[in-house]
């Protein structure tokens, strides 16, 4: 009986941690770039309680970490020059907060007080040469689809593209971020799109979302139950025993 309140408390754990993650996906759905996440569960065999000798152990519920999927967000028209969505998937912007590159889905850039492309945060957007400038006496900036900047007809620089082999090679780090924490190199993203005047919108699909909150509510409802029932029949054993001594 001891095994099954394990078990039952271990997807307990799970379920509150899946709980966060819904909750997040919903408090993200109108952010900008924003991908949806999921816990993956797996399980581990652990010995019985009472007697390590009886095998197969029971099976554990485990937080194996969090998904993401990538998926194509819907573009969104806004009309602002300075703003870039993505048309294609696994591709991301490349920034730099002075130290390190980092890479996000969110386009709505700015420009800082020395005319430099920059996110709302401040990072750096990078292109072909690094840095990119602009300057705002001549005019709105002309963003092709393959990235290329020109200001009064002129060529400015390149918006460059990154993508990863291996999505898994990222890591999220806030503020619509992600990181290279491997060894994976970023390779130029020549297949997607970039579209000027249009914000990518999260990829989250709240109905979806509200409907897993409630099936994961439940589910905590009923392990929560067959904890007590458990407990409730470990004590009513005990009690019996006492008696019968």
């Amino acid at each position: 009986m001891e095994n099954a309140a394990y078990i039952g408390l271990s997807r307990q754990m799970t379920l509150r941690r899946e709980l966060d993650i819904v909750a997040n996906n919903i408090a993200n759905a109108n952010t900008t770039g924003f991908k949806v996440e999921q816990l993956l569960v797996g399980t581990e065999v652990g010995a019985r309680a009472r007697n390590d000798s009886i095998k197969p152990g029971a099976s554990f519920v485990l937080d194996n970490g969090v998904g993401r999927d990538f998926g194509q967000g819907a573009l969104q028209q806004t009309g602002r020059d300075l703003d870039f969505g993505i048309e294609g998937e696994g591709a991301f912007f490349t920034v730099n907060d002075g130290t390190t590159d980092a890479y996000t889905r969110d386009g709505a850039f700015t420009l800082d007080p020395e005319g430099k492309l920059v996110t709302k945060a401040g990072l750096a957007v990078q292109g072909d040469g690094g840095d990119i400038i602009l300057d705002p006496a001549k005019g709105a900036p002309v963003i092709g689809e393959d990235g290329t900047i020109s200001q009064n007809g002129a060529l400015v620089g390149r918006l460059t593209l990154a993508r990863f082999d291996t999505l898994g090679a990222l890591s999220k780090d806030g503020d619509g971020l992600y990181r290279n924490r491997s060894n994976a190199t970023p390779i130029d993203a020549t297949g997607a799109k970039i579209r000027q005047g249009s914000l990518e919108a999260s990829n989250v699909n709240p109905l979806i979302e509200i409907t897993s909150m409630i099936e994961i509510s439940r589910a905590y409802e009923q392990a929560t139950k067959m904890i007590d029932n458990v407990n409730d029949l470990s004590k009513r054993a005990v009690e019996r025993l006492g008696r019968s001594n």
